[in-house]
């Protein structure tokens, strides 16, 4: 059988949408920048794709920016917002938990002068409120803390550190990539300034992503050329990609109640089975707290990678973290700041549920974990 519980890191792109995007690829292959009719009927549909995305988040239309990525929006707006604004201050703050693609902005803007802080979390991921706003001084020109963590799931007070960061003048940016469509976004009620997002994880294309950005703020561009995006974001667009992106969005939010329901039914069973079938195993983060799919378990005694590799080879694919890192096997920045004991911090499996998963694919999945962990841990030299 194979399994896929792997969706925090990617999803499989959703029938419709791919549908959808293969009508564009073959009827509308006009460059939006070209003023003949095939580009301006690219460009139409691209102000149509915005008007749909800004009523998602009760945002506006003119404040959306395609990207190629969050990874590329998250550098965009931390490092264009920073640069920018330097006549205001110096000083950027980011939580603890942050994807490596902000932690990396930030220390590429720490190279370069600025003054950088990191603002800590509870033993369950939690953004630390008081403290946070403590770290805020006259010189902070951004405040990037990511909705809903990577790895374990948590989700972040967005509204109460919005009105923390605003309060004490500065600016507040969201990562708002595993937020989609668990979290009602809405960029008014929020107090967003910033936001990130990318369509792969939505059941979206691969490739596609955006920036909600403030107008009213001063940014600079990451990649300039042509002059596309009013000068921000330059790049022939990607008008499949862009179609793909807001039909997957709109779609996740009409469907939203449904599958909220039938993955948190399921991620509480597995749960409940991999209890019931193994001892020494812990729960990483707030069961309370944290989106309906996602799942971080700590096994005792034993490396991750050794049960990620038994579990691929049985045709399941789980992750051991972030997707980003899996290269370099690093110790897990979010792992570390929760404060997890330094001999549990390779003994760790994400499992991310999605839309295509069943019952009977987790029965096979903590079937097979069984024996897995179970084999590994008759070698294990820790007691």
């Amino acid at each position: 059988m194979k399994v896929y519980l792997d969706n925090a890191a990617t999803t499989k792109i959703d029938s419709r949408v791919l549908a959808k995007m293969k009508s564009i690829y073959a009827t509308h292959y006009g460059n939006a920048s070209s003023i003949h009719y095939l580009g301006q009927e690219n460009y139409l549909l691209i102000k149509a794709c915005k008007e749909k995305i800004a009523q998602v988040f009760k945002g506006q239309a003119d404040n959306i920016v395609f990207t190629s990525s969050a990874t590329e929006a998250n550098n965009f707006i931390i490092k264009g917002v920073m640069r920018a604004n330097k006549d205001r201050g110096n000083h950027l703050i980011v939580s603890a938990i942050e994807h490596p693609c902000v932690m990396n902005s930030a220390r590429e803007l720490a190279a370069e002068g600025f003054k950088v802080d990191y603002a800590p979390v509870d033993s369950d991921g939690r953004v630390k409120l008081a403290e946070l706003e403590k770290m805020i001084l006259p010189e902070t020109v951004l405040v990037s803390i990511m909705a809903v963590n990577n790895e374990i799931g948590v989700v972040q007070d967005l509204a109460k550190i919005s009105e923390i960061v605003h309060r004490n003048g500065a600016w507040f940016h969201t990562d708002a990539v595993q937020a989609v469509p668990y979290l009602n976004l809405d960029i008014k009620k929020l107090g967003i300034d910033f936001m990130s997002l990318s369509a792969h994880k939505f059941y979206g294309p691969l490739g596609s992503g955006l920036a909600f950005i403030n107008p009213a703020i001063k940014i600079n561009p990451l990649i300039v050329g042509g002059g596309q995006e009013n000068g921000l974001r330059a790049g022939t667009y990607n008008v499949p990609g862009i179609v793909g992106l807001t039909e997957a969005l709109v779609l996740s939010y009409k469907e939203r109640g449904t599958y909220i329901k039938k993955v948190k039914v399921l991620r509480d069973y597995l749960w409940q089975k991999i209890k019931r079938s193994i001892p020494e195993v812990y729960l990483n983060g707030s069961l309370k707290d944290r989106t309906p799919n996602n799942l971080n378990v700590r096994f005792r005694r034993i490396e991750g990678e050794a049960i990620l590799m038994d579990l691929s080879l049985k045709g399941i694919c789980v992750s051991t973290g972030s997707a980003c890192s899996a290269q370099n096997l690093k110790v897990s920045g979010t792992l570390t700041a929760i404060g997890l004991d330094p001999s549990d911090m390779n003994s760790n499996i994400r499992f991310s549920l999605g839309k295509y998963n069943n019952k009977k694919e987790i029965d096979y999945t903590v079937k097979v974990l069984a024996g897995a962990v179970k084999r590994l841990r008759q070698f294990s030299p820790i007691v």
